[in-house]
């Protein structure tokens, strides 16, 4: 039976044995960039939760509000924490501003709606801007994260080719084992950017889908604060908005 002792043991721990201090720096920057992008994974899916679950309470409570003072009332006894209720609260600042004297004097050369529009484009804006923050640092790794890991799969095999020359060994069990260990680094950088990849096409996909809820409900405020009702068949669409009719109104929006 051939002894085993006599080959050196191959492995992750003998490639970090064997590694320099870049392969080990070219590791510690993996190792942070997936700490990074899961804690963006964690944070966003709770970010998507709550606002889901509150924005659906805050629109039960407001689904039989039909004016600005049932609007107002609902608000008030709410005071939510969420996009669709800052977004009524952008409009009714904008209300409270136009009913002043100063702004009566300071709006003459515009209209009460398109000061009241503005506020809520602005409210959906900053929402819009809310729920894009971190995706960045997602497509940032998911898109560098394999290159970081080829490059440590270069540098391994280029010190371990050295390795083998200066032994004066070339077998394919000499070169096999070390170029084998330094590929670790390749699986390393798609194991960080597969999960980061994923998550920021689902949470793309999310924020689409909730802005365009967003600017429906926006579309109902400002029939409640401008026209002071809404028509009982949009008051009860804007959770349940398909994607197709989201696309619709967006570009009847962008058209008008």
């Amino acid at each position: 039976m051939p002894e085993s002792s006599s080959t050196s043991p191959l492995g992750f721990s003998h490639f970090l044995e064997q590694s320099d201090a870049i392969g080990l720096l070219v590791l510690a920057i993996l190792i942070l960039m997936s700490a990074a992008s899961w804690y963006q994974i964690v944070v966003k899916a709770w970010q998507q939760w709550r606002v889901r679950a509150a924005g659906r309470r805050f629109l039960a409570s407001l689904e039989d509000a039909r004016d600005y003072q049932e609007a107002e009332e609902v608000f008030a006894r709410t005071s939510p924490e969420e996009p669709f209720g800052r977004v009524l609260a952008q409009g009714m600042e904008a209300c409270r501003q136009l009913r002043t004297p100063a702004a009566r004097r300071g709006f003459e050369m515009t209209s009460p709606d398109d000061f009241v529009s503005a506020a809520l484009e602005r409210g959906v804006a900053s929402e819009e801007y809310t729920l894009e923050k971190g995706l960045s640092v997602l497509a940032s790794v998911g898109s560098t994260a394999p290159f970081v890991g080829l490059f440590g799969t270069v540098w391994g095999i280029y010190h371990a080719l050295l390795s083998i020359g200066f032994s004066g060994q070339a077998s394919l069990d000499q070169v096999a084992g070390p170029v084998g260990e330094a590929l670790i680094m390749t699986a390393c950088g798609l194991a960080v950017a597969i999960p980061a990849v994923l998550a920021y096409n689902a949470f793309v996909r999310a924020n689409r889908n909730l802005i365009g809820r967003i600017e429906h409900h926006a579309h109902r405020v400002f029939a409640l604060l401008a026209v002071g009702s809404v028509p009982e068949s949009q008051a009860r669409r804007v959770l349940a908005l398909p994607a197709t009719e989201e696309k619709t109104a967006g570009k009847a929006k962008r058209r008008a």
